[in-house]
C-alpha cells in the first residue's frame, strides 16, 4: 500500500470499525501530545490501554498501565504507536504474537517504518503511518 497518502474513506473505516486501542508510548504527562491523543479518544468512546513500561501499574486518566502489549487483559483492535521510527520494527515483532491479531497498526505524526509496516499488512493488519488519531477524527 501506498503510504504517502490515504483516501479519506480509509481512514474513516478504520475510526469507525475501531473500538479498543493500545496506545504504546502513553505518558502521563499532560503536556505530551500522547496524553492530548489519549484524553481525546477516551472523550470519544474509544476503549484506550497506555502502554508504557516506566509507569506500568499506574494510571493515566483513570486507565491503568501495562508494560507491554503481552499485558494487556483482553484482545484490542489498533495498536497506535507515539514512539520513534526506529522503535516500530521491534513493536510490530510484538503485535504479531498477538492472538487475535489487531486490525490495525496506527504511528503518529513523524513514525514512519514502511518494512515492519510491509510485515503487519502481509499478516492482515491494515497499517496508518505518519498520522494522528485524533486530527483524522476530527
Amino acid at each position: 500500500m501506498n503510504h504517502d497518502t490515504y483516501d479519506n474513506a480509509y481512514i474513516a473505516g478504520i475510526l469507525n470499525s475501531v473500538k479498543t486501542i493500545a496506545m504504546i508510548g502513553a505518558s502521563p504527562n499532560d503536556v505530551r501530545p500522547s496524553y492530548f491523543v489519549l484524553k481525546y479518544l477516551l472523550a470519544k468512546g474509544f476503549s484506550v490501554f497506555p502502554i508504557n513500561p516506566g509507569h506500568a501499574g499506574k494510571e493515566i486518566l483513570g486507565r491503568t498501565v501495562y508494560a507491554s502489549l503481552a499485558d494487556l487483559p483482553q484482545p484490542v483492535d489498533m495498536i497506535d504507536i507515539f514512539r520513534a521510527s526506529s522503535a516500530v520494527p521491534g513493536i510490530i515483532d510484538q503485535v504479531l504474537k498477538l492472538d487475535p491479531l489487531p486490525k490495525v497498526v496506527w504511528t503518529q505524526l513523524g513514525v514512519r517504518h514502511d518494512e515492519a509496516a510491509a510485515r503487519a499488512e502481509a499478516a492482515g493488519i491494515k497499517v496508518v503511518m505518519n498520522r494522528c488519531p485524533k486530527i483524522e477524527y476530527g
